[in-house]
C-alpha cells in the first residue's frame, strides 16, 4: 500500500477505510455484526490500510467502541480519525444540533479517546462547522488538545476556503474532508486551490458518489427508510434522471476499457 503524507507529518496509507457504514448508514439497521465488523477493518489493516475514518456521531457513539477494539491489537500501526461538533448527552440521546464550544469539545474528546481504547487521537476533526462559535475559539481549544497530548493532528470537514484560511492561523490544519470524487467536484474551485496553497491535505469520501459511481443504481432504485439517500435531492426526481445520463457514459467507458464503473 502506497503512503500519503497530510499537511506536515501525518502519514497514511493512501486508501483509507471509512467505518459509518458499520453502524448503519446505508439502511442497513445496526449494520453488519459487531463481530463482522471487526473482522472486516482488521482484515483492512492485513491489507495494508493504515488510515480508519470514525466519528462519535456515527451509531451514536457505537461506531468508535466498534473502530476501538478492532483496531485495539493494532494501535501503533495505524492512524485513527474521528469527529466531534454534535450536541449529545452523556448516555448517547442526542439533544441535537451543531455544538463546538470549547467546553464540548473536551467533553467529547474524553469520550473518544474512552470508546477508542486509545490515548490519543491521531487526526481530530470539526464535523461540521458551528455558525455560532468563532472558528478561532475551536481551533484554539484544538490546540491545547494537541497541547495536553490528547489529539496529534486538526482536521476540518466541509469547511469553506475562508473558514480554512482562519482555522490555520491558529492552529495549523493537517487535513479538510470534503466529499469529491469524478463526478463531484465542487472543491475544485475554492477548497482545493487553499489546501495546495497552504500544505493542507484533502481527505476525499463518498469516491463513489454514495454508490452513483458504482453503476448499480437506475431510477427502479429505492432505499429503506433508514438509509439517508432516500432524503437526499441527487437521487430523487429530475436531479436524478439528469444524473444517471451522467452515470451512462461512465458505464460506457468502462465496458470500453474492460473495468467496472466504480
Amino acid at each position: 500500500m502506497k503512503q500519503r503524507t497530510l499537511g506536515t507529518g501525518l502519514t497514511v496509507s493512501e486508501i483509507g477505510l471509512g467505518c459509518m457504514s458499520l453502524t448503519g448508514a446505508y439502511g442497513n439497521v445496526g449494520g453488519p455484526s459487531r463481530s463482522d465488523s471487526i473482522a472486516l477493518i482488521r482484515r483492512a489493516v492485513e491489507l495494508g490500510v493504515t488510515f480508519f475514518d470514525t466519528a462519535e456521531v456515527y451509531g451514536r457513539f457505537d461506531n468508535e467502541d466498534i473502530v476501538g477494539e478492532a483496531l485495539e491489537p493494532f494501535r501503533e500501526q495505524v492512524k485513527i480519525a474521528t469527529k466531534f461538533g454534535f450536541a449529545f448527552r452523556e448516555n448517547g440521546v442526542e439533544d441535537g444540533g451543531l455544538n463546538s464550544t470549547p467546553d464540548s469539545i473536551r467533553r467529547a474528546v474524553d469520550g473518544s479517546l474512552r470508546r477508542l481504547r486509545t490515548d490519543r487521537i491521531d487526526l481530530y476533526y470539526q464535523h461540521r462547522v458551528d455558525p455560532n462559535i468563532p472558528i478561532e475559539d475551536v481551533a484554539g481549544t484544538v490546540k491545547e488538545l494537541i497541547e495536553a497530548g490528547k489529539v496529534a493532528h486538526f482536521g476540518l470537514s466541509e469547511a469553506a476556503a475562508g473558514t480554512i484560511r482562519r482555522a490555520h492561523a491558529v492552529q495549523p490544519v493537517t487535513a479538510v474532508q470534503s466529499e469529491y470524487s469524478m463526478w463531484w467536484r465542487d472543491r475544485e474551485q475554492d477548497t482545493i486551490p487553499v489546501l495546495a496553497e497552504l500544505g493542507i491535505g484533502l481527505v476525499p469520501y463518498s469516491p463513489l458518489g454514495k454508490g452513483f459511481l458504482t453503476g448499480t443504481i437506475d431510477a427502479s432504485t429505492t432505499f429503506a427508510d433508514t438509509d439517508f439517500r432516500g432524503q437526499t435531492p441527487r437521487f430523487q426526481g429530475e436531479a436524478l434522471q439528469a444524473n444517471l445520463a451522467l452515470v451512462d457514459v461512465l458505464n460506457r467507458i468502462a465496458a470500453e476499457t474492460g473495468a467496472t464503473p466504480a
